[in-house]
């Protein structure tokens, strides 16, 4: 068979502008599709030709696929590569596929279905000799069954969903109380988001690492492995960072592993790029089989990174039925990659997914960088909520730590917040430096939630962006101290700022012609700055020179800098009218959407008494759930929120009237 000429991408973001380059390199002719959503997105522009699916829901659009075919049949294409989520694991466009004479870039429709079943592969695992973790997988899926059999295994144990993945339908039980709760939600959650409902019960590891192997097969029989990954950096169940290959893992370790995945590969007949994950006992080394991903990872970068073999264009020569250019004993591993997931999240407010525009974006060209967005790009609620994937590569790991870090501070992103300093601070953390990283990294490290290991003052910063930011010749009445008729027109001699969302804090700004003195908070400094370019100031103080990004838009100022990210609504004192200002901190009587979602719980009624911490509405947007608590004590008085209705940011949910203290 010889290499086909087209290929439509069944996905969207960063993994679309991934394949397509790699297919324009090879040569290959290339076909977006997009919902209404991302009409103007990144891989809509870079692909050859591109067409439209359907709205912004994934269920009306990406996850069609007689949508998809529609859009290969209409534009020639020869081949699908359908990514990772959305279509990736599903029959119904394998099948499509197949009946209309377009070559699927992926493994056979057997082995898809024999690891989409967490049961049937467990099953497989089982008689090929991979070790699996103790637990129940039985056809009995009453409640009854699957409580028996969590007490015959022993608590603490997991209930997990047979069909997906990425954490979903998944739950942690350490108290026979809660067992029945768990088995509820995990079924409904697993239901709703595969349409399979179905349970299995396995004996919880307390403190794992997560390991997986890159396997690489054609259609002519021969597998190998591209080495593993250690991605045991989690929240939510989902991955934050990852990395090839894994740290302290000793060699006969490491061989068992390769050696498993190599049998469940081959009891399947595998014929592409596939990743077999395992959960590993921190403390023992002891390994259990998990699940196979019959796709390309998300995290698939770094093996290319230690092998310098693409993983995408063998996904392409192997569909169109090559053979593997090498063998098992031609592969070198060379050095140490991690990758970094940027994404649209409020680390500091327990990973609360953000959305809105991209107004200024750059990255250090020393590190690779896979995204689907530029300046100008929107992150909508309709997706996930990762912005880029970030990849350092060194001779070792701890020089590939450095160069991811210094990456991470030189990172310039405004227009949102991101984890950008979480995972800076992540990769510092002793416990990652000598890589002994679990799954229960977040809880062991940050108990009580993330926070910035340094806090910077980035008001001054804000106002003296504004102060230099090109505007009308100002107004005596904007200073608050006098003015004289011969000073340098533009600004006041004395100009005082204040931040319209926290305007107890203010910034006084003296001096012309880039030498000022600025005072804030009781502190006062002499500063020298300047424009470096049209985001960049160039900042003297103390004969210390450095640059800190400023951009303004909508009455907002975005500053940021190796150690912060900010947003303050920079006014001159005088213009500040605190009638004319909404304040956007939040009430505690009321509790209220903090982005565009879905409600999928409402868990109280008029009238109900609420304490402080309780879980009151849980909304699902960007792919993630969302608990919104209570933040005092009181008597539920309104509720506007109604199961399975979409709502804005904003949104008023819940009114409490609040109990006196």
């Amino acid at each position: 068979m010889a290499m086909f000429d087209s290929v439509l991408i069944a996905n969207r973001g960063e993994i679309a502008c991934r394949i397509i380059r790699t297919a324009r390199r090879m040569g290959l002719r290339t076909i977006a599709v997009y919902s209404d959503a991302d009409r103007d997105a990144l891989h809509v522009q870079m692909a050859d030709q591109a067409v439209p699916i359907g709205p912004a829901p994934a269920t009306e659009s990406y996850l069609r696929p007689d949508r998809i075919l529609e859009a290969a049949k209409a534009t020639g294409a020869a081949a699908i590569h359908p990514g990772y989520g959305f279509l990736s694991e599903q029959p119904d466009l394998v099948n499509g596929c197949t009946k209309n004479g377009i070559v699927w870039i992926g493994p056979h429709l057997d082995a898809i279905l024999s690891m989409g079943s967490k049961i049937e592969a467990k099953a497989i695992a089982e008689r090929n000799g991979v070790p699996c973790i103790p637990g129940y997988s039985g056809a009995d899926q009453s409640d009854e069954a699957l409580i028996a059999a969590a007490r015959e295994i022993g608590f603490p144990v997991m209930v997990k969903a047979s069909a997906g993945g990425g954490g979903k339908g998944m739950r942690a039980v350490f108290d026979p109380i809660d067992l029945a709760g768990a088995i509820t939600s995990a079924r409904t959650e697993a239901e709703r988001s595969f349409g399979d409902g179905r349970l299995l019960i396995e004996k919880l590891i307390l403190n794992p690492r997560h390991i997986e192997l890159q396997l690489l097969g054609d259609k002519h029989g021969n597998l190998i492995h591209l080495f593993e990954r250690d991605c045991s950096v989690q929240r939510n169940h989902q991955k934050l960072l990852e990395e090839a290959p894994a740290p302290n893992l000793d060699d006969e370790t490491r061989t068992r592993l390769f050696r498993s995945a190599i049998s469940l590969g081959k009891a399947i007949g595998y014929d592409s790029a596939g990743t077999v994950e395992f959960v590993m006992n921190a403390e023992t080394g002891d390994f259990y089989f998990l699940e196979m991903n019959t796709r390309l990872q998300v995290e698939h970068t770094v093996t290319e990174e230690i092998t310098g073999i693409d993983l995408v264009e063998m996904q392409l020569r192997m569909a169109a039925g090559e053979t593997l250019p090498f063998s098992q004993d031609e592969i070198a591993c060379t050095g140490h990659a991690i990758e970094a997931r940027l994404t649209a999240e409020d680390a500091a407010d327990g990973f609360r997914p953000e959305t809105g525009e991209v107004l200024h974006w750059r990255i250090d060209p020393g590190l690779r960088c896979d995204t689907g967005i530029q300046a100008g790009s929107t992150i909508g609620a309709s997706y996930d909520s990762m912005i880029a994937k970030l990849i350092a590569h060194g001779p070792d790991r701890e020089a590939a730590c450095r160069k991811l870090v210094s990456g991470l501070n030189g990172l310039e992103i405004a227009g949102l917040t991101t984890n950008r300093l979480f995972l800076r601070d992540a990769i510092r953390s002793e416990r990652f430096a000598s890589g002994r990283a679990t799954t229960n990294f977040l809880v062991q490290e940050w108990p009580n939630g993330w926070s910035p290991e340094t806090t910077v003052d980035s008001l001054p910063y804000a106002a003296l962006a504004c102060h230099l930011r090109d505007r009308p010749a100002a107004s005596p009445w904007q200073s608050l101290a006098g003015f004289r008729l011969l000073s340098q027109a533009g600004h006041p001699a004395r100009t005082t700022y204040v931040d319209a969302e926290a305007p107890e804090h203010r910034v006084e700004i003296t001096g012309q012609s880039g030498a000022y003195t600025v005072t804030c908070n009781g502190t006062t400094e002499t500063v020298s700055a300047a424009w470096q370019d049209p985001v960049t100031l160039r900042l003297t103080r103390n004969g210390v020179s450095e640059t800190v990004g400023a951009i303004h838009r909508d009455g907002a100022t975005y500053v940021w800098g190796p150690g912060f990210d900010a947003k303050h609504r920079i006014v001159p004192a005088g213009d500040f009218n605190p009638a004319h200002h909404n304040g956007t901190a939040a009430a505690p009587d009321r509790i209220t959407a903090p982005i565009p979602g879905l409600l999928v719980n409402v868990n109280v009624r008029p009238g109900d008494t609420v304490a402080e911490g309780d879980t009151l509405v849980v909304m699902e947007s960007m792919k993630l759930l969302m608990d919104l608590k209570a933040a005092a004590t009181g008597t539920v008085a309104t509720v506007g929120a109604v199961p399975g209705t979409t709502v804005e940011a904003g949104a008023l949910l819940v009114q409490l009237d609040l109990t006196e203290s």
